[in-house]
């Protein structure tokens, strides 16, 4: 069908424009459906009416119910008589109508078709969109005609941009609609505003209407499992950045509904969304405010996985609890004399004179002239953030109140509890500080589990540290015995502890006393015993020598509480008690803190008089340490147990060591029975840095038992093979510096050329040949002839001679007898005695 058969039957076709009054029977602005080439003008906002304006036989049509039928009225005076006439009448206008618009959309139906003029078809499906504008029943009326999707996607391929906008427009219309979204997406739009989003040079029109389609239909749950392909992916990230604003809302509210899904989650993230949105999020104000909601919402939704939620901390958003603004009527802002850090720390008063108006008593720059380099970039962040945080909550605007529609109290309660938000780390850091400090329970509980989850690393720990978040948190510990607040506090503070330099401003907060008194109560649950088990032995670990004694000096102007005055004999009981029942992990944590005694003279004989030779033969029998089934399940489910077992092992042993030079301690302890289980130890498949400790403890045990210790004791050999070899080879293998290489091979060297027995043998089975080969191509005299003295001694035995000629050593060996170095006549003995 040709426009002019349109143009003779139809008329002129009126295209309503945006915020235009309804048309009079005096307009005459139209535009008429003639056999034109031209491209049509691009039109932005559209208004539109429920049904094209028509134009028929020299008459406007511009509302369906007063002019395509107007009531015919005689009179003034008979207007009356005739309002049941009219009403009628006017009924049966709307079903004539109705038919009018229906008999038109499928006239363009029709124009739709493949084998009509392309510039046909554009003007068609131009008209359908328009009329889709007009809702539902418009929508109803175009699909009634099957087949009319499949052509609407048809012209998705086509050159012109107006053709394609307009059939991306239409698309977005039919798939507002709930009914037809599953249509649309069976009929390949997909795949074809794919395609079309691909296009290298794509007009701006085009990409907004082809991705607000697909922002339609993933609202359904079954398509966002197909829209969530990786080049959709690639290309919705690519358009965050389009320089049309309305093309960023659009590829951002697609983003967010797909991550409505959590089956979408993990391609969501291995495309790179969490950086993109977190930059869009932490952008000005001046962006636009719906781009970083839906950027907010996608990274909430990821946020719920922990591995996620740590990805988006990283890129510098913190979660952050919605406590409603009532909560912040309790806020109280510090009226300070003097200027004061975030965390608490006085800032030292000069000698100048004072300012005229008091300014310098009340601006903090003004006092650090002097010393600008000690406010580091995370004191300057603090100060920032609390100043704009305490801002917001004095004036009231720092949250609003957001009602919550549920059908009870108790749904409301728990959406509340878990309703977040993300805040840049500046502020989100100081929002949580503040509301520590809150009268609110469940605020305050909910603030510090944020503290704890967003401690991933040590610069979020110096960050808190910094916005004065310790204090507060032992202000709670000490005043708060409910135990719902209890938790996330010593949570939060274990997390923090997990920093050294926090760690020292905990235990100079006077945090010690705090979990200690909590220690003692037995009534308290498994869960809270772990959690301050954890505190006290990431402050009281005596493998770090800043732990292994007391603070001597000030410790951020505050003295350190004395450990000795803290574990006390009732302390050490029950961490005793708590290690011979509890479960490895807890076992472990106890044993860590005990042996922290043992650098105390004093509470040496309490830990001796308390039963703890039980406690290291628990320890110090692992299960685990039988040979794994070969399943791969299994095997991975032992290597788990395995890094745990070695932990508790290595503490346990740790402990041992310490108290062998009590002589109290050997008097009472049956060191027979100890020497066993760790030579079984030794012998086992434990990971081999989890043996130092043990073969330390057991080299002290063989020192006691023979004042003149022999390199041939069966406890010294057991040392070497199964500790010291495999440790040299490792190092030889691994070192990265020359010297630590030629340390290992004089050593090695040294320890076969003793006779050590089996020693040739444990090298071999370790993996040492090869190294030892690579060495040879040093330059360094010494680390060469120790490396062939020791494979050497490894070519006695004919069984390693296959692999020391796969490791690449005749050539090697030919080389250095050629170039007549040094040590040519130890290689050309060597090669003599290998099979070549």
């Amino acid at each position: 069908m040709s426009l002019s058969t349109v143009s003779s039957t139809v008329g002129v076709l009126e295209l309503p424009r945006s915020r235009l009054s309804p048309i009079s029977t005096t307009q005459n602005h139209f535009l008429t459906l003639l056999p034109k080439r031209q491209p049509l003008r691009r039109r932005h906002d559209l208004s539109f009416t429920p049904f094209p304006t028509l134009i028929h036989s020299n008459h406007v049509f511009s509302n369906p119910k007063s002019i395509f039928h107007r009531p015919h009225c005689v009179g003034e005076g008979t207007h009356s008589d005739t309002t049941e006439q009219t009403s009628v009448t006017s009924v049966d206008d709307n079903q004539e109508e109705a038919k009018r618009s229906e008999s038109y959309v499928a006239l363009f139906v029709r124009m739709l078709g493949l084998d009509n003029d392309p510039l046909d078809r554009e003007q068609a499906v131009e008209a359908l969109w328009k009329y889709s504008l007009g809702g539902k029943k418009c929508v109803d009326a175009i699909m009634q005609f099957h087949g009319c999707l499949n052509l609407v996607v048809s012209l998705l391929k086509s050159e012109s941009s107006s053709t394609c906008e307009a059939a991306a427009g239409l698309l977005r219309s039919i798939a507002s609609v709930n009914l037809y979204r599953e249509f649309v997406a069976e009929s390949g739009a997909l795949e074809e505003i794919t395609a079309l989003l691909s296009r290298p040079s794509l007009a701006t029109v085009v990409k907004e209407q082809s991705i607000c389609a697909l922002w339609n239909l993933t609202v359904d749950e079954g398509i966002r499992e197909k829209v969530a392909d990786f080049d959709i992916l690639k290309l919705l990230i690519s358009f965050l950045e389009d320089d049309d604003v309305n093309v960023k809302e659009a590829a951002g509210g697609v983003l967010a509904n797909l991550a409505l899904s959590s089956s979408n989650h993990k391609i969501m993230v291995e495309v790179g969304v969490i950086p993109k949105l977190a930059k869009l999020l932490k952008g000005d104000n001046k962006g636009s405010k719906v781009i970083r909601k839906e950027a907010r919402n996608v990274l909430l939704e990821l946020a719920k996985d922990e591995y996620y939620r740590i990805l988006v901390i990283e890129e510098g958003v913190v979660p952050i609890p919605i406590i409603g603004a009532d909560a912040y009527k309790s806020f109280r802002p510090d009226l300070y004399s003097w200027p004061s850090l975030p965390d608490g720390i006085k800032v030292e008063q000069t000698a100048k004179a004072p300012s005229r108006f008091g300014a310098s008593e009340l601006l903090l720059g003004l006092n650090v002239d002097e010393n600008v380099d000690e406010v580091d970039e995370a004191k300057m962040k603090a100060i920032v953030g609390r100043n704009n945080q305490q801002f917001l909550a004095r004036i009231g605007a720092i949250e609003f109140e957001k009602e919550i529609k549920s059908e009870g109290p108790e749904k409301s309660s728990q959406q509340q509890q878990q309703q977040l938000t993300l805040l840049p780390c500046v502020d989100g850091v100081a929002r949580l500080v503040l509301i520590l400090g809150l009268a609110d329970e469940v605020a305050v509980s909910r603030a510090a589990e944020s503290v704890a989850d967003a401690c991933i690393n040590e610069e979020m720990r110096v960050s808190f540290m910094e916005a004065g978040a310790v204090k507060p948190l032992i202000q709670l510990l000490a005043n708060n015995n409910k135990e719902a607040v209890k938790i996330p506090v010593i949570r939060a503070l274990k997390n923090l502890s997990l920093s050294r330099t926090v760690c020292k401003r905990i235990e100079a907060e006077g945090a010690v006393p705090f979990f200690i008194n909590l220690l003692k109560q037995p009534e308290i649950s498994p869960s809270i015993t772990e959690q301050i088990l954890d505190v006290l032995a990431h402050m009281l670990d005596p493998s770090k020598e800043m732990e292994s004694k007391f603070y001597e000096g000030p410790v951020n102007g505050s003295k350190a509480d004395s450990r000795k005055e803290a574990l006390d004999a009732t302390v050490i009981s029950r961490l005793v008690q708590i290690a011979k029942t509890a479960s490895p992990n807890l076992l472990r944590k106890a044993i860590s803190v005990i042996e922290f005694g043992t650098v105390i003279d004093p509470t040496m004989d309490t830990i001796i008089s308390e039963d703890i030779t039980t406690v290291l033969d628990v320890a110090l029998r692992q299960n685990v340490l039988d040979e794994p089934e070969n399943e791969d399940e299994e095997l991975e489910k032992h290597l788990l147990e395995l890094e745990e077992a070695g932990l508790t092992i290595s503490a346990a042993s740790r402990l041992l060591t310490k108290l062998l030079d009590s002589d109290s301690f050997r008097q009472t302890v049956d060191l027979t029975l100890f020497t066993e289980l760790l030579r079984k130890i030794l012998r086992s498949n434990l990971p081999l840095h989890y043996k130092d400790w043990v073969a330390s403890c057991l080299v002290k045990l063989t020192s006691l038992s023979s004042p003149s210790p022999s390199l041939n004791n069966p406890i010294n050999v057991e040392v070497t093979l199964y500790k010291t070899i495999p440790s040299l080879v490792e190092q030889m293998s691994f070192a990265s510096s020359p010297e630590a290489k030629e340390a290992a091979v004089l050593e090695l060297n040294k320890i076969v050329s003793e006779g050590v027995p089996e020693s040739t043998q444990a090298l071999a089975s370790h993996g040492g040949i090869e190294p030892l080969v690579k060495l040879l191509e040093e330059r360094n005299e010494r680390c060469v002839e120790a490396s062939l003295s020791v494979l050497y001694n490894l070519s006695m035995d004919s069984e390693n001679h296959t692999a020391i000629i796969r490791a690449g050593a005749v050539p090697v060996l030919r080389r250095i007898v050629m170039s007549q170095r040094p040590q040519w006549k130890k290689a050309l003995r060597l090669l003599r005695d290998l099979p070549v």
